[in-house]
């Protein structure tokens, strides 16, 4: 049961973002150009969102004591601002304004066959790897 909640609302996620073209590289990189072609449009999709969530949030998540289809909610433990979260944040950041791509509309835009996109992928997973290689030597 929880697998086919996890494919429905993968869909639905995956539609969210196409319907609103939060998966098309270049409206995302003109919401990014604050100083040259910005497109506030996509303002509005992300404040629909919290829209939804908030109350959602408040009536439905945060008075149960566990998830409806698991155990247990899985939230991070970890609170702390260091050096290691700002350095992610500015590398993915970068990442995401260079390409106008991050990893969910990565993965939804696989669907139609554009190179560039399984380049973005691949790339991502071999930066993946290698930040579980960086933490292991820290450690």
């Amino acid at each position: 049961m929880q697998l086919l909640i996890s494919l429905c609302c993968g869909v639905l996620f995956g539609l969210g973002l196409m319907v609103s073209q939060m998966a098309n590289p270049e409206k995302v990189l003109n919401f990014l150009d604050i100083g040259g072609r910005w497109d506030p449009s996509l303002l509005l999709v992300m404040a629909s969102a919290l829209l939804v969530y908030i109350p959602g949030y408040f009536l439905l998540v945060k008075r149960r004591t566990k998830p409806v289809a698991a155990e247990s909610f899985y939230l991070p433990q970890k609170r702390q601002i260091d050096k290691p979260l700002l350095l992610g944040a500015v590398i993915f950041g970068s990442g995401w304004g260079l390409a106008g791509i991050c990893p969910g509309p990565a993965v939804v835009n696989l669907s139609g066959g554009d190179v560039k996109i399984f380049a973005f992928i691949v790339l991502m997973l071999a930066g993946m790897r290698c930040s579980g290689f960086i933490s292991r030597l820290k450690s």
